[in-house]
């Protein structure tokens, strides 16, 4: 069963430096959203953060120019947690995505937390959030940018 939890936290995006300016989602699907649903998907850290990218794109792609977007959460914004044992087995599979996107599409359009906390499909017992970009909260600037940091992938871990 979902909780809700309540904490003031930073949480990190790498994307690349162009779109690193602003808070703002495309409305791609993904895992946890389905196409049209604008959300901005951040890790716990950095090393999370970094990790994502590496299994999400292919190695060419990790040699443009990248930021690290530092977001701040405001203790007063509600975060929906997703556990691991709430879910199928086999959620973060890439065939469960349909499973994954009923779930963040509940909550999206609900519009109850701005944030939803999920565990990483990569590694369960870290978690990543989804940023509802047409939650009030968002809309209200207590979802926000502190700023960026340079980033590069290191060639040891970019598969060269």
């Amino acid at each position: 069963m979902p909780t809700v939890i309540s904490l003031k936290m930073l949480v990190y995006r790498i994307c690349l430096a162009e779109y690193a300016n602003e808070l703002k989602a495309s409305g791609n699907a993904s895992r946890w959203n389905s196409k049209g649903n604008f959300v901005i998907y951040a890790a716990a850290n950095r090393a999370l953060a970094c990790l994502e990218n590496v299994v999400h794109r292919s190695s060419e792609g990790l040699n443009h120019l990248f930021k690290v977007m530092v977001i701040e959460i405001e203790d007063s914004v509600s975060v929906l947690d997703i556990s691991v044992s709430s879910l199928d087995i086999d959620w973060h599979k890439r065939i469960s995505y349909p499973y994954c996107q009923k779930i963040g599409d509940k909550w999206y359009n609900e519009e109850n937390t701005a944030v939803l906390s999920v565990p990483s499909s990569i590694i369960s017992m870290e978690k990543n959030y989804v940023i509802n970009c047409r939650h009030e909260d968002f809309i209200g600037k207590k979802i926000r940018l502190l700023g960026t940091e340079d980033f590069a992938f290191n060639p040891l871990i970019k598969g060269d």
